[in-house]
Protein backbone atom coordinates (compact mmCIF):
# COMPACT_ATOMS: atom_id res chain seq x y z
CA UNK A 1 0.00 0.00 0.00
CA UNK A 2 2.76 2.22 0.55
CA UNK A 3 4.28 1.61 -2.40
CA UNK A 4 0.85 3.06 -4.22
CA UNK A 5 0.95 5.88 -1.88
CA UNK A 6 4.56 6.82 -3.08
CA UNK A 7 3.37 6.43 -6.47
CA UNK A 8 0.55 8.73 -6.20
CA UNK A 9 2.04 11.08 -5.01
CA UNK A 10 5.21 11.43 -7.27
CA UNK A 11 7.68 10.69 -4.06
CA UNK A 12 10.02 7.91 -4.08
CA UNK A 13 10.96 7.67 0.26
CA UNK A 14 14.40 7.26 1.25
CA UNK A 15 13.54 6.94 4.31
CA UNK A 16 9.87 4.84 4.21
CA UNK A 17 9.84 4.85 8.01
CA UNK A 18 8.63 8.49 7.32
CA UNK A 19 5.95 7.30 5.43
CA UNK A 20 5.01 4.64 7.95
CA UNK A 21 5.17 7.52 10.60
CA UNK A 22 2.79 9.73 8.63
CA UNK A 23 0.48 6.78 8.03
CA UNK A 24 0.15 5.57 11.69
CA UNK A 25 -2.84 7.17 13.94
CA UNK A 26 -2.53 7.54 17.41
CA UNK A 27 -5.30 5.22 17.94
CA UNK A 28 -2.98 2.87 16.53
CA UNK A 29 -0.11 2.95 19.05
CA UNK A 30 -2.79 2.31 22.17
CA UNK A 31 -1.73 0.06 24.46
CA UNK A 32 1.84 -0.28 23.36
CA UNK A 33 3.66 1.18 25.55
CA UNK A 34 5.00 3.70 23.18
CA UNK A 35 4.69 7.54 23.79
CA UNK A 36 5.69 8.39 19.97
CA UNK A 37 5.17 7.19 16.55
CA UNK A 38 1.91 8.40 15.77
CA UNK A 39 1.40 10.93 12.77
CA UNK A 40 0.92 14.06 14.95
CA UNK A 41 4.15 15.34 14.73
CA UNK A 42 4.40 14.91 11.51
CA UNK A 43 1.14 16.59 11.03
CA UNK A 44 2.28 19.52 12.94
CA UNK A 45 5.21 20.25 10.60
CA UNK A 46 3.45 19.58 7.36
CA UNK A 47 0.64 21.63 8.23
CA UNK A 48 3.49 24.96 8.09
CA UNK A 49 5.09 23.41 4.98
CA UNK A 50 1.61 23.59 3.37
CA UNK A 51 1.18 26.91 4.34
CA UNK A 52 4.60 28.30 3.16
CA UNK A 53 4.09 26.37 -0.32
CA UNK A 54 0.69 27.09 -1.25
CA UNK A 55 1.19 30.91 -0.44
CA UNK A 56 4.27 30.94 -2.84
CA UNK A 57 2.36 29.17 -5.63
CA UNK A 58 -0.63 31.49 -4.73
CA UNK A 59 1.43 34.58 -5.56
CA UNK A 60 3.06 32.97 -8.48
CA UNK A 61 -0.26 32.09 -10.63
CA UNK A 62 -2.17 35.73 -9.20
CA UNK A 63 0.52 38.33 -9.59
CA UNK A 64 -2.16 40.80 -9.74
CA UNK A 65 -3.98 39.98 -6.54
CA UNK A 66 -3.27 41.60 -3.50
CA UNK A 67 -3.20 39.77 -0.07
CA UNK A 68 -6.62 40.00 0.99
CA UNK A 69 -7.85 37.37 -2.15
CA UNK A 70 -4.65 35.88 -1.81
CA UNK A 71 -5.37 35.08 1.92
CA UNK A 72 -9.27 33.75 0.79
CA UNK A 73 -7.88 31.12 -1.54
CA UNK A 74 -4.44 30.12 0.94
CA UNK A 75 -7.82 29.65 3.29
CA UNK A 76 -9.61 27.55 0.90
CA UNK A 77 -7.54 25.53 -0.68
CA UNK A 78 -5.64 24.48 3.23
CA UNK A 79 -9.34 23.69 4.64
CA UNK A 80 -10.30 20.80 6.17
CA UNK A 81 -12.53 19.42 3.69
CA UNK A 82 -10.12 20.47 0.39
CA UNK A 83 -7.47 18.60 2.42
CA UNK A 84 -9.94 16.03 2.77
CA UNK A 85 -10.82 15.58 -0.66
CA UNK A 86 -6.79 15.47 -1.90
CA UNK A 87 -6.25 12.95 0.70
CA UNK A 88 -9.26 10.50 0.05
CA UNK A 89 -8.36 10.95 -3.64
CA UNK A 90 -4.86 9.24 -3.23
CA UNK A 91 -6.39 6.73 -1.23
CA UNK A 92 -4.91 7.65 1.91
CA UNK A 93 -7.36 6.66 4.35
CA UNK A 94 -7.75 3.34 3.27
CA UNK A 95 -3.62 2.71 3.53
CA UNK A 96 -3.66 4.25 7.15
CA UNK A 97 -2.95 2.29 10.23
CA UNK A 98 -5.65 2.44 12.82
CA UNK A 99 -6.85 0.29 15.86
CA UNK A 100 -9.31 -1.98 15.01
CA UNK A 101 -12.01 -0.77 16.62
CA UNK A 102 -11.53 2.66 15.19
CA UNK A 103 -11.19 1.09 11.60
CA UNK A 104 -15.02 0.06 12.62
CA UNK A 105 -16.48 3.08 13.57
CA UNK A 106 -15.20 4.53 10.19
CA UNK A 107 -12.43 6.48 11.23
CA UNK A 108 -10.59 6.31 8.17
CA UNK A 109 -13.38 8.16 6.78
CA UNK A 110 -13.24 11.01 8.81
CA UNK A 111 -12.59 14.76 7.23
CA UNK A 112 -10.40 15.45 10.13
CA UNK A 113 -8.25 12.22 10.17
CA UNK A 114 -7.72 12.16 6.51
CA UNK A 115 -6.84 15.93 6.43
CA UNK A 116 -4.19 15.38 9.55
CA UNK A 117 -2.73 12.19 7.47
CA UNK A 118 -2.25 14.48 3.96
CA UNK A 119 -0.58 17.32 6.46
CA UNK A 120 1.48 14.40 8.19
CA UNK A 121 2.62 13.01 4.89
CA UNK A 122 3.78 16.29 3.14
CA UNK A 123 5.64 16.65 6.60
CA UNK A 124 7.39 13.54 5.45
CA UNK A 125 8.38 14.49 2.27
CA UNK A 126 9.73 17.74 3.60
CA UNK A 127 11.43 15.61 5.79
CA UNK A 128 12.83 13.36 3.34
CA UNK A 129 13.59 15.52 0.60
CA UNK A 130 13.17 19.08 1.69
CA UNK A 131 11.05 21.87 0.09
CA UNK A 132 11.71 21.02 -3.28
CA UNK A 133 9.96 17.44 -3.07
CA UNK A 134 7.38 19.08 -0.66
CA UNK A 135 6.47 21.38 -3.09
CA UNK A 136 6.40 18.58 -6.20
CA UNK A 137 4.03 16.75 -4.12
CA UNK A 138 1.49 20.12 -3.46
CA UNK A 139 1.73 21.08 -7.04
CA UNK A 140 0.74 17.75 -8.03
CA UNK A 141 -1.96 16.71 -5.62
CA UNK A 142 -3.58 20.41 -5.31
CA UNK A 143 -3.68 20.98 -9.33
CA UNK A 144 -7.59 20.20 -9.58
CA UNK A 145 -8.98 22.33 -6.65
CA UNK A 146 -6.28 25.48 -7.75
CA UNK A 147 -7.28 25.18 -10.92
CA UNK A 148 -10.37 25.53 -10.10
CA UNK A 149 -10.21 28.85 -8.43
CA UNK A 150 -11.49 31.72 -11.02
CA UNK A 151 -12.38 33.69 -8.39
CA UNK A 152 -10.94 34.05 -4.67
CA UNK A 153 -13.92 31.97 -2.47
CA UNK A 154 -15.62 32.66 0.11
CA UNK A 155 -16.44 30.04 2.90
CA UNK A 156 -19.76 29.37 3.94
CA UNK A 157 -20.42 31.41 6.92
CA UNK A 158 -19.18 34.23 5.18
CA UNK A 159 -21.80 33.40 2.04
CA UNK A 160 -23.96 32.72 4.37
CA UNK A 161 -23.87 36.38 6.09
CA UNK A 162 -23.79 38.62 3.42
CA UNK A 163 -27.14 36.74 1.94
CA UNK A 164 -28.75 37.35 5.46
CA UNK A 165 -27.83 40.69 5.45
CA UNK A 166 -28.96 41.23 1.16
CA UNK A 167 -32.31 39.38 2.08
CA UNK A 168 -33.29 38.72 5.76
CA UNK A 169 -33.53 41.50 8.84
CA UNK A 170 -31.88 39.06 10.55
CA UNK A 171 -28.11 37.70 11.09
CA UNK A 172 -27.06 33.86 11.52
CA UNK A 173 -27.55 32.70 14.73
CA UNK A 174 -25.16 30.00 15.88
CA UNK A 175 -25.11 27.72 18.44
CA UNK A 176 -23.75 23.95 20.01
CA UNK A 177 -26.67 21.79 20.27
CA UNK A 178 -24.00 18.77 21.34
CA UNK A 179 -20.90 18.17 22.59
CA UNK A 180 -19.24 14.70 23.11
CA UNK A 181 -16.48 12.83 23.28
CA UNK A 182 -13.09 13.04 25.26
CA UNK A 183 -11.33 16.01 25.89
CA UNK A 184 -8.21 14.87 23.46
CA UNK A 185 -11.21 14.55 20.72
CA UNK A 186 -14.31 16.41 21.45
CA UNK A 187 -16.62 16.39 18.52
CA UNK A 188 -19.53 19.40 18.62
CA UNK A 189 -22.86 19.32 16.59
CA UNK A 190 -23.43 23.13 15.98
CA UNK A 191 -27.09 24.61 14.55
CA UNK A 192 -27.60 27.50 12.65
CA UNK A 193 -30.58 29.31 12.24
CA UNK A 194 -31.39 32.34 10.02
CA UNK A 195 -35.18 33.28 8.09
CA UNK A 196 -36.51 30.38 9.68
CA UNK A 197 -34.48 27.41 7.99
CA UNK A 198 -31.52 25.56 10.23
CA UNK A 199 -28.61 24.04 9.53
CA UNK A 200 -26.57 21.48 11.68
CA UNK A 201 -22.95 20.35 11.33
CA UNK A 202 -20.66 18.22 13.47
CA UNK A 203 -16.95 18.47 13.73
CA UNK A 204 -14.53 18.11 15.94
CA UNK A 205 -13.82 22.22 16.54
CA UNK A 206 -16.75 24.27 17.01
CA UNK A 207 -15.37 26.89 14.20
CA UNK A 208 -15.83 23.96 11.80
CA UNK A 209 -18.91 22.82 13.34
CA UNK A 210 -19.87 26.20 12.50
CA UNK A 211 -18.57 26.03 8.82
CA UNK A 212 -20.59 22.80 8.61
CA UNK A 213 -23.60 23.69 9.50
CA UNK A 214 -23.78 27.31 7.36
CA UNK A 215 -23.07 24.65 4.28
CA UNK A 216 -25.59 22.89 5.01
CA UNK A 217 -28.21 26.08 5.66
CA UNK A 218 -27.01 27.26 2.27
CA UNK A 219 -27.76 23.53 0.75
CA UNK A 220 -31.28 23.67 2.39
CA UNK A 221 -31.84 27.31 0.50
CA UNK A 222 -30.87 26.06 -2.59
CA UNK A 223 -33.25 23.00 -2.79
CA UNK A 224 -35.61 25.67 -1.59
CA UNK A 225 -34.94 27.86 -4.50
CA UNK A 226 -35.28 24.97 -7.49
CA UNK A 227 -38.76 24.71 -5.87
CA UNK A 228 -39.89 27.97 -4.26
CA UNK A 229 -38.71 30.94 -2.89
CA UNK A 230 -36.71 30.50 0.12
CA UNK A 231 -38.00 32.48 2.82
CA UNK A 232 -37.59 36.21 2.68
CA UNK A 233 -35.82 35.38 -0.85
CA UNK A 234 -37.14 34.89 -4.33
CA UNK A 235 -35.53 31.68 -6.14
CA UNK A 236 -32.87 33.78 -7.81
CA UNK A 237 -31.24 34.73 -4.37
CA UNK A 238 -29.47 31.61 -3.42
CA UNK A 239 -25.76 32.61 -2.76
CA UNK A 240 -23.05 31.66 -4.46
CA UNK A 241 -25.02 29.25 -6.68
CA UNK A 242 -22.82 28.70 -9.52
CA UNK A 243 -21.99 25.07 -9.43
CA UNK A 244 -23.28 21.71 -9.56
CA UNK A 245 -22.84 19.55 -6.11
CA UNK A 246 -24.36 16.45 -4.56
CA UNK A 247 -25.56 17.15 -0.86
CA UNK A 248 -23.14 14.58 0.39
CA UNK A 249 -20.47 16.47 -1.04
CA UNK A 250 -20.67 18.99 1.77
CA UNK A 251 -19.57 17.75 5.38
CA UNK A 252 -21.77 17.89 7.93
CA UNK A 253 -24.99 18.58 5.39
CA UNK A 254 -28.02 16.37 6.60
CA UNK A 255 -30.47 17.42 3.81
CA UNK A 256 -30.82 14.74 0.73
CA UNK A 257 -32.31 17.28 -1.63
CA UNK A 258 -30.84 17.81 -5.25
CA UNK A 259 -28.45 20.70 -4.82
CA UNK A 260 -28.57 21.77 -8.18
CA UNK A 261 -27.42 24.98 -7.47
CA UNK A 262 -24.86 24.68 -4.55
CA UNK A 263 -22.41 27.16 -3.90
CA UNK A 264 -19.05 27.51 -5.25
CA UNK A 265 -17.37 26.67 -2.14
CA UNK A 266 -19.24 22.81 -1.61
CA UNK A 267 -17.65 21.49 -4.81
CA UNK A 268 -14.49 20.63 -3.27
CA UNK A 269 -15.69 18.99 -0.27
CA UNK A 270 -15.35 15.29 0.02
CA UNK A 271 -17.79 12.47 0.52
CA UNK A 272 -16.69 12.00 4.19
CA UNK A 273 -17.53 11.99 7.95
CA UNK A 274 -17.45 15.51 9.51
CA UNK A 275 -16.34 14.29 12.92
Amino acid sequence: MSDAIETILGHRFTRPELLREALTHRSALQGSGRARGSNERLEFVGDRVLGLLMAEWLAERFPREQEGDLGRRLAYLVSQPVLAAVAEGIGLGSALSVAPGEARAGVKRRATVLADALEAALGAVYYDSGLDGARTVVRRAWEAPMVSQAEPPKDAKTTLQEWAQKHTRDLPVYRVVKRSGPPHAPEFVVAVQVGGVQGTGTAGSKRVAEQFAAADLLLTMAKGAAQAPAPGAAPTATPGATRTATPAAVPGAASTANAEAAPEWAAAAPTVSAT
